[in-house]
Formats: structure tokens, sequence, C-alpha cells
């Protein structure tokens, strides 16, 4: 009967610990299209600024766009290797 409870009490810790993992794995995938859109925003306010400091409307706007999504396919990229792994 010890035998069986001591059982019980291993699978259930095995458990517990799983379910800590399954939901970091969850944080990080949620987290992923705020890190997106971030991505592209920074990108946008960056050209903008540089924009405005060098006169070049709306050249360098479109260049810090395109890096941004840029960035946010990165970072889509980095998340889908990494849900491979699991």
């Amino acid at each position: 009967m010890i035998g069986k409870q001591a059982a019980g009490e291993r699978l259930m810790k095995m458990a517990d610990k799983d379910k800590g993992k399954t939901f970091r794995e969850l944080g990080y995938f949620a987290s992923l299209g705020i890190s997106v859109a971030l991505s592209i925003v920074i990108g946008l306010a960056l050209g903008y600024w540089l924009d405005t400091v060098f006169d070049t409307k709306p050249v360098l706007l479109l260049v810090g766009l395109g890096f941004g999504i840029a960035a946010g396919f990165s970072n889509i990229i980095r998340a889908g290797k990494k849900a491979e792994r699991y």
C-alpha cells in the first residue's frame, strides 16, 4: 500500500512539473504577437525619426518599416524552430 502511494505522489510531482513547462511555453508563444508588433512599430518610429532628421520623407520610413517587418519574421522563425524542439 505504501509503495502505491509513493508511486502516485511521484506521478503527481511529474505532472506538476510538466504543467509548469507547458505554461512557460504558452507564455513564450503568446508574447510572440506582441514581439512582432513591437518590432514593426520600432522600425516605423526609427524610420520616421530619421526622415525628419535627414528630410528624406518617406524613404527612410519605408526602410524602417522593412527592417521592422524583417525583425518580426525573424522572431516568428525563431519561435518556430523552438517549437520544433518540443
